[in-house]
């Protein structure tokens, strides 16, 4: 083969970056051949697909999310000692309590017309309960024997008040004679006894009563305490009859009452709840048998002492007492004072002294004998829980109040030994750490 004149040789330099400007087309880039124009020409097609994919990537950036870098705080928690720590785990735990059980009492106080009248049905209901049971096994159905019982129970109380009423009624013309005869007594003592006071410093004393009486009464303060009087007294009635049938629900369908109570708890905590329940009636069965013979041997001593001293009234005054020792600590003693008061006028000073001591007498064996004895070992209540208590219901409901705050306690108190026993039961046995490892036979702890 000839050719038209010398050729030249080839530079392998040229060829070579020929070669390596097609094997390094970018990906997505079609690859440029040798002959597809010239050098420049190439690097400005390949310039300006760089250009486009910064582009499309600067697009991309746009639309998505703003980034931010993660890692560990460096920010160091704040330390405080140890016993601050723990004071206040302890105050914030002891507010919320304090708080909830500030709520509940205000709640109880709040509808204290509902609530008196339901703790009183539960007393009498623990009372009538074998009363009932005795019924029901002689034949007759649950409804019939509560029925039963419960209009047996409220005639005795009846009897018992219309006996006191008929010997008031009588009596109540010589205590009015002898009412009139003790303050002209006081009368004359103020006249010749150490004070001697003059006919008119009397009479400006007797007026000056009169005239605060009159002044009161033109207040309208009468009038409000009248208005006071007559809604307590609705109150009363309303709560009487609420106790009534309470009490009548109470002992004709009580299991199935407490099978609904325990419904509402969490199916985990039935038992617990049930047996809690369970424990607490059985404490207020204790206390309410407990009180009943304190109150009896009160009334009893009380009424045979104002008997021997000729006091009036004396099956008033007895059943007064039985009725006031359901209060536990101060009921027989604030009932005792009214026969000390119907000795002093029926009867003078020094009758009314002797029966001071006997209400006196009375007391001690009932606080020094009766109580530690019956409520001490049936109900297991400190003295101080008593009067605390007592306290708190005062202040919820007054009287009634004081009269269901014990056996409340006396239940609580059952509870919480009862669940706190189940605790310590439920606790599994700290595991023995065997010195022969997981296959050990030793059998001795490491």
């Amino acid at each position: 083969m000839t050719s038209d004149g010398p050729t030249e040789p080839e530079d392998p330099t040229t060829a070579a970056a020929e070669d390596s400007v097609v094997e390094e087309a970018e990906e997505g880039e079609p690859p440029l051949g040798p002959d597809e124009g010239t050098r420049e020409e190439r690097l400005f097609r390949r310039f300006a697909h760089q250009w486009a994919l910064l582009r499309e990537e600067r697009d991309e950036r746009r639309h998505e999310p703003p980034s931010f870098s993660t890692g560990p705080s460096n920010l160091r928690p704040a330390q405080v000692p140890y016993g601050l720590d723990l004071a206040a785990g302890w105050a914030w735990r002891l507010l919320l309590i304090a708080g909830a059980g500030y709520l509940l009492l205000w709640l109880v106080g709040y509808f204290a017309v509902v609530t008196v009248p339901l703790a009183v049905a539960l007393l009498i209901s623990a009372l009538a309960a074998p009363f009932v049971q005795g019924v029901n096994r002689a034949g007759l159905p649950r409804g019939l024997s509560a029925l039963l019982v419960v209009i047996a129970g409220f005639a005795v109380v009846g009897a018992l008040l219309s006996f006191a009423g008929q010997q008031v009624a009588a009596g109540a013309t010589d205590l009015a004679d002898s009412t009139v005869q003790g303050l002209q007594e006081i009368r004359d003592w103020l006249k010749d006894g150490p004070l001697n006071a003059s006919d008119s410093q009397i009479n400006d004393y007797i007026k000056s009563a009169q005239d605060l009486i009159s002044e009161r009464s033109k207040n309208g303060t009468v009038i409000t305490q009248v208005t006071e009087v007559g809604a307590a007294l609705g109150h009363v009635v309303a709560g009487f009859f609420i106790a009534l049938f309470a009490t009548y629900f109470f002992l004709a369908d009580g299991d199935r009452i407490w099978s609904w109570v325990v419904r509402l708890a969490p199916r985990a905590a039935r038992e617990r709840v049930d047996s809690s329940g369970r424990v607490a009636w059985l404490s207020l069965v204790q206390f309410v048998r407990a009180t009943v013979v304190v109150a009896l041997v009160d009334a009893t001593g009380i009424a045979v002492g104002a008997a021997i001293l000729n006091v009036p009234f004396v099956l008033a005054i007895g059943v007064l007492v039985f009725l006031g020792s359901f209060v536990p600590m101060i009921g027989a003693t604030i009932a005792g004072s009214v026969a000390i008061l119907v000795a002093l006028v029926d009867q003078g000073p020094v009758t009314a002294l002797l029966m001071l001591a006997v209400v006196i007498g009375v007391q001690q064996l009932e606080g020094h004998v009766l109580q530690p004895f019956l409520l001490g070992r049936w109900v297991s209540l400190h003295p101080l829980g008593v009067i605390l208590a007592i306290a708190c219901g005062v202040l919820v409901a007054g009287i009634a109040g004081a009269l269901v705050a014990v056996p409340l306690a006396a239940a609580a108190n059952a509870v919480v030994l009862h669940l706190a026993e189940m605790a310590e039961m439920a606790e599994p046995p700290a595991p023995e750490e065997e010195a022969g490892g997981p296959e050990g036979t030793t059998g001795q702890p490491a």
